[in-house]
């Protein structure tokens, strides 16, 4: 009995392994908080599914690296590079990602994580709980 209480204290002393921030993620839903708040009439129900298509798909990427830095970027269809691809810093603390300014390195926005898999994203604002982003992992190529 006394080397499983001793068992459990050092494994309660050592490090977990979490799921890992690191890689490629593609944002798929992005909910506002007004769309949450909002009641939808008969006719905006049925015309809902028309609007937002678009004859060329495009993908909102952020990628993380080990080093606490990244990129954002949006990419069309049949393009190899994106549009306003931008360099970003973050870090991580607790449940909580926080993108920081390049040259200060003050925190410019804070996210709480909801879930974080290992091929699931989804994070909140800090001072906006109703407004969600759900990202997947994308497979490195």
């Amino acid at each position: 009995m006394r080397y499983l209480g001793i068992l459990l204290l050092v494994l309660s002393v050592l490090p977990t392994t979490g799921q890992s921030i690191v890689g490629t993620w593609q944002l798929t839903e992005q909910k506002p908080c007004i769309e949450q708040q909002m009641e939808l009439s008969e006719t905006e129900k049925e015309l809902l599914p028309s609007f937002g298509s678009s004859s060329q798909a495009v993908a909102a990427l952020i990628h993380f690296d080990e080093k606490g830095k990244g990129k954002t970027g949006i990419y069309s269809e049949g393009k190899k590079k994106s549009k306003d691809k931008e360099s970003i810093e973050y870090r991580l603390s607790g449940d909580e990602l926080q993108f920081l300014d390049k040259k200060s390195g003050i925190i410019k926005e804070r996210f709480v994580i909801d879930e974080l898999t290992s091929v699931k994203l989804q994070l909140h604002r800090v001072d906006r709980d109703c407004e969600v982003r759900t990202y997947i992992r994308v497979e490195e190529r």
